[in-house]
């Protein structure tokens, strides 16, 4: 389960669709019984667990429907994007069932000055925008013809990178089911991709402890 701390006090915790069951009997043993007043768990020592449907779930009123909904099967649309590396997959459930990756290259940071320093910048820029087109072309061939069968849209790398690739007006119905989740991940390889799926899916969750 990943964890990471929550802006506020407390943490927030990312919980497979399929351990769902398990972590409430675990907070059970750990802080007591429940009382459950819709996604928000109030246990007897006063701690809370808040909970937040998953990418692509509809809005849900209670722990068994959250539970439900949760592993139900569901089709997402994935792309990362960092500096020139894109890549794009379509996950059913947990399994990768398409997928493309592929890296321009874009040139680092310098901290020369004058005419050298204004004819890197465009020439990286110009790299930056082959890149975020490139993206788009793969987005376009992979997404786009599955886009009525997708429930989300998940993103992840970095965000100025996944703008500039969803900003070609042709990706526009890819781009409106974009979640609001943005996945933390290294540079995009094929291995980043497979296991973002775990980061798409999973449910959140911010425990407070008493």
């Amino acid at each position: 389960m990943a964890e990471r701390e929550a802006a506020g006090g407390g943490k927030w915790v990312a919980v497979a669709p399929e351990r769902l069951p398990r972590w409430l009997e675990n907070f059970v043993t750990r802080h007591g019984a429940y009382t459950e007043k819709g996604l928000l768990l109030i246990a007897e020592d006063g701690a809370t667990a808040e909970w937040q449907p998953p990418p692509g779930a509809p809005a849900v009123a209670t722990m068994t429907d959250l539970i439900r909904e949760a592993q139900a099967p569901r089709t997402l649309g994935l792309l990362l994007a960092r500096k020139g590396a894109v890549a794009v997959g379509i996950a059913e459930g947990p399994e990768l069932v398409t997928s493309k990756v592929e890296t321009h290259y874009v040139q680092g940071r310098t901290a020369a000055g004058g005419w050298s320093q204004q004819r890197f910048a465009r020439r990286r820029d110009n790299q930056a925008k082959a890149a975020a087109a490139g993206g788009a072309d793969i987005v376009g061939r992979l997404l786009l013809p599955r886009v009525r069968a997708m429930t989300a849209l998940v993103t992840g790398g970095d965000r100025a990178a996944v703008d500039a690739v969803l900003a070609a007006p042709t990706l526009a119905p890819v781009a409106a089911l974009r979640s609001a989740r943005f996945l933390d991940v290294p540079e995009p390889r094929h291995a980043v991709l497979v296991s973002a799926i775990a980061g798409a899916r999973a449910v959140s969750v911010l425990v407070r402890e008493p």
